[in-house]
């Protein structure tokens, strides 16, 4: 049965539920071209007002898996992956992946680039001399079969009606809606064929969910999606209110990543990569201490033949920004606040992230947190390193950490830190 765009738009404009049969037909429409962007903006804004209900939500996830292939991945061992909602300093899949692989499981991580103050995978990696995002599908199932986790940019065959979507939703304003965003996620996550996944949803300032509530809204619906297609999900939910870590960008956040990799590395780091590695072990069975595993170095060893696989070298050096600026503490006494969205905003700005798709990043280009929240500074100690290789744009990197850091006495950082809850907040299951 055919449909008239204007009719589907005029449903959900007014608040009506769509069909499974108009669902199916718009969602085919729009990627074979039938139906114009402007149209699809329409419907998408009236979506983001009006919302999709379980049904819908589902039903369209289940269109734009269709709208490409599915992957089948017979590797010879349990399938499980990981997604992030996106986050400042947010660096665990490249820990996470070869850790999951090294305790006996396949990591089809199929990864993303950055956009706006949150990084992305693929711009991180790329910053190994070497290293390519772009395989194959028969490449991917070669790796994980023969190294375990592969991390990389996702097929073109693999949920277009998404790409094209997620393109127009990211200019029309309605990227903040739980149905849109939910059924995004999961259509490639589903297309990719890992037989389980985990979901970091992220909380807080540097995130896309700015409250708790929010981010059990979209787990609960990203959820609910996993069960609907016969996908073993659950989701963790994360603070990001603070950079994770001490380093945001790409090659610093590869160095850090490396140093985790290696048996070191910051505490919260080591924390959610070993939360998140838990997760997915128990989710395809497997019982092994990915604590024990990662503190022995025996996931770097996956690490590096991941990378080698990729046409990286991992041994290569990493090559920070030319320019430095270092941001010193105006006081001796306790950092008591660091906000995670001025960090990455900074970052952004020092050329880390891209405003458009299109937009090259410096793989250099980052910020050092030298001190974290709740640790004492002396008055011109320095707070963060900022590199880049555009000393232009120091400026507006400053101008986004005014007030985004404080210093203060014990008692304020005592309360600040009270008043923090922990990394891992809550697990959403089915």
């Amino acid at each position: 049965m055919s449909y008239s765009a204007v009719d589907v738009i005029r449903a959900k404009r007014d608040g009506e539920a769509l069909s499974d049969a108009q669902i199916d037909w718009v969602i085919d429409a729009y990627t074979r071209g039938l139906v114009a962007d402007e149209q699809m903006s329409a419907l998408a804004m009236a979506v983001f007002l009006n919302g999709m209900d379980a049904r819908e939500t589902a039903r369209w996830t289940r269109a734009m898996v269709r709208s490409g292939e599915r992957l089948a991945l017979d590797v010879g061992r349990p399938t499980v992956d990981k997604h992030s909602t996106g986050g400042v300093g947010d660096k665990i899949t490249l820990p996470l992946a070869p850790l999951v692989a090294a305790c006996g499981a396949a990591v089809p991580q199929l990864s993303g680039r950055g956009l706006g103050h949150t990084g992305g995978t693929l711009d991180k990696l790329e910053s190994i001399p070497g290293w390519r995002a772009q395989l194959s599908v028969d490449e991917v199932v070669e790796q994980l079969r023969s190294v375990g986790a592969v991390v990389c940019a996702a097929t073109e065959g693999l949920a277009p009606a998404d790409r094209k979507l997620y393109a127009l939703r990211d200019v029309t304003g309605t990227v903040e809606s739980i149905p849109l965003i939910a059924s995004s996620i999961m259509s490639k996550k589903i297309a990719e064929g890992a037989s389980a996944l985990v979901l970091d949803v992220k909380v807080g300032s540097g995130a896309f969910m700015k409250t708790v509530e929010r981010a059990r809204e979209l787990a609960s619906a990203l959820v609910s999606i996993g069960v609907d297609h016969g996908v073993r999900v659950s989701a963790l939910l994360t603070d990001m209110s603070v950079p994770l870590g001490r380093a945001v960008g790409n090659a610093v956040e590869v160095e850090e990543s490396v140093e985790v990799l290696r048996g070191g590395g910051p505490a919260d780091v080591v924390e959610l990569t070993v939360a998140l590695a838990r997760e997915m072990l128990s989710a395809v069975g497997i019982d092994a201490d990915p604590a024990r595993v990662l503190a022995s170095g025996g996931a770097y060893e996956v690490w590096a033949r991941m990378i080698r696989a990729q046409g990286g070298d991992p041994e290569a050096p990493l090559r920070r920004g030319a320019h430095k600026h270092v941001v010193s503490a105006p006081e001796s006494g306790y950092l008591v606040s660091l906000d995670a969205y001025a960090v990455g905003v900074a970052a952004w700005r020092l050329g880390a992230g891209r405003a458009r798709k299109e937009d090259p990043v410096q793989g250099g280009a980052g910020v050092i947190c030298l001190v974290k929240p709740g640790e004492p500074v002396v008055a011109g100690q320095p707070l963060l390193e900022l590199y880049t290789e555009t000393p232009e744009a120091v400026a507006g990197a400053l101008a986004a950490l005014e007030g985004g850091y404080s210093v203060g006495g014990a008692e304020a950082a005592s309360a600040a830190s009270a008043g923090r809850g922990p990394l891992v907040i809550d697990t959403v299951r089915p």
